[in-house]
C-alpha cells in the first residue's frame, strides 16, 4: 500500500476513535511526497509537445491521439486522415531496410470507425502521400512497415508528393547524415486539391478529404542529450507550407514560411514544450539557411 494511503487510513482510524482532532487529521493524511512530473525523453515523437492537445478517446473523434513507437498522430475521423503526425528523426532511425510498399488499413482505429483501405485513393488522381516518410524509418522492417498504415496518409498531388516533398525529405535526411537530429511535425488543412485528374474536395466515396495545404516543421539539433533544454533562440527551425496542387514548384525553398504562420492557419500550438520566450523568437523566423 502506498504511503499516502496508509497515512489517510491511520488518520481516519484515529479520528473515529476520538484520538485526533480534524485539523490534525488533515495534516497527517496529506501526502508529503511531491507528484512525479514527466520529463520529456530524448527521441520522443512528442518531445516538442502535442500540437492540438489530442486525446486517445472516442469522445474526440476529430482529434484522436494515436501513438506508435515510430510516430504519433492526431487522427480526424471526419476527414479520414491525420490532422498532424509528429516524429523524431536521428541516426538510429535510418538503416538499410528496403521500402515495403505494404499499404493497408489501420485496424487499431476504434470499432465502427471507417477504415480507409489500401485502394481507397485508386483512380482519384492523388498519391497516397506519407506524413512520416517510409525513408525516415529504415532501421527495421517493423519500423518501415508502420509508415504504410493508411492513417499516416493524405491524398497528395503527384508532383507535390514525388517532387517538392521528396526533395525536402531528402534534404532533411541529409542533415541527419551530416550529424544533426530532427524533431518533425507535418500536417494538412483545408479542402480542395488539384491532382492529375483535376480538382477534388473528397475521394473514397466522400470518406477522405483532399487537403488544400500541406505543411511541415523541422527543428534541427546537434547530436547529444537533453534535446529540449538545448533549444535556444538560435536553434534552426525549417517550416514550409505548400498548396496541394500538381503545378507546385519543385523547389521546396519556394514555400518557406514561419511556424507562426502555420499556427495561425491551423490553430495548433506546434512547439508548446519549448519555453515561451524562445518560442516567440524561433516561431516568427523564416529559415534562411536552406
Amino acid at each position: 500500500m502506498r504511503r499516502s494511503r496508509l497515512l489517510k487510513l491511520l488518520a481516519t482510524i484515529l479520528l473515529v476513535a476520538g484520538l485526533l482532532v480534524p485539523s490534525a487529521a488533515t495534516v497527517l493524511s496529506s501526502t508529503t511526497v511531491k507528484p512525479t512530473v514527466a520529463v520529456p525523453v530524448d527521441g520522443s515523437n512528442l518531445l516538442l509537445g502535442n500540437p492540438s492537445k489530442a486525446v486517445h478517446s472516442t469522445t474526440s473523434p476529430n482529434n484522436y491521439l494515436m501513438t506508435t513507437s515510430n510516430y504519433t498522430l492526431s487522427y480526424n475521423r471526419g476527414r479520414g486522415e491525420p490532422n498532424w503526425v509528429s516524429w523524431y528523426l536521428g541516426p538510429s532511425s535510418l538503416g538499410s531496410t528496403d521500402r515495403l510498399n505494404n499499404f493497408r488499413a489501420d485496424n487499431t482505429l476504434p470499432a465502427g470507425w471507417y477504415q480507409v483501405q489500401a485502394n481507397g485513393y485508386s483512380r482519384s488522381g492523388f498519391d497516397r502521400g506519407h506524413n512520416c516518410p517510409s525513408a525516415d524509418r529504415t532501421s527495421s522492417v517493423a519500423a518501415n512497415s508502420s509508415t504504410f498504415l493508411m492513417t499516416n496518409m493524405i491524398p497528395q498531388a503527384p508532383r507535390n508528393n514525388e517532387g517538392t516533398w521528396m526533395y525536402f525529405e531528402n534534404y532533411l535526411r541529409g542533415l541527419v547524415k551530416s550529424g544533426d537530429k530532427l524533431y518533425i511535425v507535418m500536417g494538412s488543412y483545408g479542402s480542395g486539391g488539384t491532382g492529375s485528374k483535376g480538382t477534388a474536395t473528397t475521394i473514397d466515396g466522400g470518406h477522405v478529404t483532399v487537403p488544400a495545404h500541406i505543411w511541415k516543421v523541422a527543428v534541427v539539433l546537434p547530436n547529444g542529450t537533453k534535446d529540449l533544454s538545448h533549444i535556444t533562440t538560435k536553434t534552426r527551425v525549417i517550416a514550409i507550407n505548400t498548396p496541394n496542387i500538381n503545378s507546385v514548384n519543385s523547389k521546396w525553398q519556394t514555400y518557406l514560411t514561419s511556424v507562426d504562420a502555420i499556427e495561425k492557419a491551423t490553430g495548433d500550438d506546434l512547439l508548446s514544450n519549448v519555453p515561451v520566450g524562445i518560442q516567440k523568437v524561433i516561431e516568427a523566423r523564416v529559415d534562411g539557411h536552406s
